[in-house]
């Protein structure tokens, strides 16, 4: 018996948004079908994008090679989506437990953006739906996928009475009700998605704003990203003021202005495209500039400046993401078709030696740093075209298959290339 490294799955159309189910199906957490489960959408440029959830074919393709003839992959649920969902997320982990007001237990949440915030309800049938034929389409067999609310602001910036669209957005892991939108209309909103009700909205950037993040394990602090090339945290408990904790340098070779600088002129800047946390130590972020090699990660105690650059990539970055374990592990993904994993945690100093402000939630300052350049990941795998996203699965326990095979403990990254999703064991 072999154990399987890569799974593989066609889908019908170009794939951008996805992510990796955090949590086992409700009620099948032994079933290593359950953990193995993908949200994709679609992205063309007309308005019949679909998202879908797929899942595994057959346990076996964990541990046996023989099943290769047969996608590892199949289509469990697809929905309408109109325009193309510019994010995806499976709902955080903590959301079996929460005490929501409208959903039956054994349902899971799914979200999107695109021109609004969708919240969508999967249920699946549990074990009926599994085809004891391979190769075989698990057909209907139970699995809904329904769009349960869809969101969209009154613009603060805007006169037209639908919100602009939405470019990202972050789950909150500790009170799985609250999700911060970005949009293209420089604001930033916060949604109870168990009242379907907006509690705050606020103008984020000077520009477009691009990706948001909460800080992890606080309701109060979310970051955010956008074409001003400004990377800002705010607090919901003091919304006067925003932090700028890192400003991209005006780019060099800057033609001299004109002589009649127009109302419209903005100086340049590199906008920032990306962020996020790394969950083992949330002082860390990691962002990159569009069209940027390089990727930037930064410390909230010594905000200003990056305290590491990651120089390895040979075409523009597209997607970054952390691994959820203690690993620190950091993977990013471009058009060079390289997936690369960085092991930051030897370059990073224990959160230990800057505690936490209580008032704030941020850290205290640490001294000025010197900025790190790693240029050697430490794997890499190159893809069959340039790689426009990635997911990573949480933590898979080991498990035992009625064949009695025992599949092997870990994480996976699943990353996108055209119509093409490779599954990869770490």
């Amino acid at each position: 018996m072999t154990q399987t490294t890569s799974l593989q799955y066609e889908a019908p159309w170009p794939v951008y948004a996805l992510d990796w189910c955090k949590s086992p199906a409700p009620g099948q957490s032994l079933r290593p079908r359950s953990a193995f489960r993908l949200g994709i959408a679609s992205l063309t440029e007309d308005y019949r994008n679909r998202i879908a959830i797929v899942g595994l074919q057959d346990e076996r393709v964990l541990v046996e090679d023989d099943y290769t003839e047969y996608p590892d992959f199949v289509t469990l649920v697809e929905a309408q989506h109109g325009y193309p969902a510019t994010r995806l997320q499976w709902q955080p982990s903590t959301a079996n437990s929460f005490a929501w007001s409208q959903k039956a237990s054994s349902a899971e949440l799914l979200a999107t953006t695109g021109d609004a915030l969708r919240v969508w309800e999967y249920s699946s049938e549990g074990a009926a739906a599994v085809s004891a034929y391979v190769g075989r389409q698990v057909s209907g067999g139970g699995h809904k996928l329904t769009l349960k609310t869809a969101l969209s602001g009154q613009s603060k910036v805007q006169n037209n009475n639908t919100g602009a669209p939405l470019t990202s957005f972050s789950w909150n892991e500790k009170s799985p009700s609250l999700i911060v939108t970005s949009s293209i209309d420089t604001t930033c909103t916060v949604w109870n998605i168990d009242t379907s009700t907006a509690i705050t909205q606020l103008i984020a950037h000077d520009r477009e704003v691009y990706d948001v993040a909460w800080l992890p394990g606080s309701t109060d602090i979310f970051v955010s990203v956008g074409a001003d090339g400004s990377l800002r945290a705010f607090d919901l408990r003091s919304l006067e003021h925003s932090t700028i904790l890192y400003e991209t340098p005006a780019p060099k070779n800057m033609p001299p202005p004109t002589s009649s600088p127009s109302s419209s002129a903005r100086p340049p800047t590199s906008p920032l495209l990306r962020i996020a946390f790394n969950p083992a130590d949330s002082n860390y972020m990691s962002t990159f500039h569009m069209d940027g090699t390089e990727v930037q990660i930064l410390d909230m105690r010594s905000p200003g400046q990056p305290v590491m650059e990651l120089k390895a990539h040979k075409a523009q970055v597209n997607a970054l993401g952390w691994s959820s374990t203690d690993s620190q592990l950091l993977a990013t993904a471009g058009d060079d078709c390289q997936l690369l994993l960085w092991e930051l945690a030897p370059h990073t100093q224990a959160p230990a030696a800057s505690p936490r402000n209580a008032s704030t939630g941020l850290s205290s300052p640490r001294p000025d740093v010197k900025k790190r350049v790693l240029q050697d990941p430490w794997a890499a795998y190159t893809g069959a075209s340039e790689i426009t996203n990635l997911a990573w699965s949480p933590h898979i326990a080991s498990m035992t298959m009625n064949t009695g095979h025992t599949t092997a403990a870990g994480e996976w990254i699943a990353i996108a290339m055209g119509k093409s999703i490779k599954a990869l064991k770490v």
